[in-house]
């Protein structure tokens, strides 16, 4: 079968059906066979999507459309925000893609809200978000998604307080000022590329860059015209050298984000200490 065969057998057994089929289903009632299947599409996940078609259920991801709505209908319902048991009792998902979504119950609403702000669908749900934001402002602790990052002071002036940490998303270091990584590392893989990218600069240049140790050979410029091999090891922190157990005779040179390795017996490059004499300069 082709790719548009499979597509048109699909939508001919869901219409049959009154609903979209389970593999199994489909399997039974047409020719699509799991070699053909993985052929065209990859898994039935993927298929169901070329069809442009949703099957709700264990092994599925629901979308957040799919989820607002249902959770919405049941504040609706009940009249307030669900505890985690009452979601779990009337709602036809389990907690799971919510908790996993917003790392915990607890930012639910918040995230809820946000959603329905951001896809204007306030006016729809106008009782529902009312009945949220009273639960908001009853629990302000738990209003960690949108709040302000200012506030008015004693002085009627603003100033900041602390802003709000995302948990959907990564942290970042603070930024750099000409340089060609926007954030300072917070991981050895950001060192890798600070490196990379000031190398020449430093007075490297990479010749070989593995997964094994040490991590990467380079030229270094040791005299005016004079260059020589070195061996690297990337860390984030010099001291996860001992923590990682490599030996200190194959490799020549440390270059980390953060010097932290007291009589470290090799010798260490600090970009952080790099990059704040750059700043400097600039300035």
């Amino acid at each position: 079968m082709t790719r548009d065969e499979v597509i048109a057998a699909i939508h001919e057994c869901a219409a049959k059906l009154g609903h979209v089929p389970s593999f199994p289903e489909l399997q039974f009632a047409t020719k699509v066979t799991t070699r053909t299947m993985k052929t065209h599409f990859g898994n039935y996940s993927k298929t169901l999507e070329a069809c442009g078609l949703e099957r709700e259920g264990a092994g599925f991801r629901v979308n957040m459309q799919t989820l607002f709505v249902d959770w919405a209908e049941l504040v609706r319902k009940l009249g307030k925000v669900p505890t985690i048991m009452e979601y779990s009792l009337n709602s036809k998902f389990s907690v799971g893609p919510l908790m996993g979504r917003f790392k915990g119950w607890m930012r639910v609403p918040e995230a809820m809200h946000l959603y329905c702000r951001r896809e204007r669908l306030s006016e729809q749900y106008k009782d529902v978000m009312d009945i949220v934001d009273t639960y908001l402002e009853l629990k302000p602790e738990r209003n960690c998604i949108y709040r302000s990052t200012s506030r008015t002071d004693e002085t009627g002036g603003l100033s900041r307080r602390a802003a709000t940490i995302f948990a959907d998303r990564p942290v970042c270091g603070p930024p750099l000022r000409l340089s060609p990584l926007t954030c300072a590392p917070t991981n050895e893989m950001g060192v890798v590329f600070l490196f990379g990218a000031m190398a020449l600069q430093l007075g490297f240049s990479v010749t070989q860059l593995q997964a094994a140790f040490p991590d990467c050979e380079a030229l270094r410029e040791v005299e005016r015209d004079k260059w020589q091999r070195v061996r690297i090891e990337f860390e984030y922190e010099s001291r996860n050298f001992v923590l990682h157990g490599h030996p200190l005779t194959e490799c020549d040179l440390i270059v980390c984000w953060s010097h932290n390795w007291l009589d470290c017996p090799l010798e260490v490059l600090e970009l952080r200490s790099v990059i704040g004499r750059e700043k400097l300069t600039a300035d």
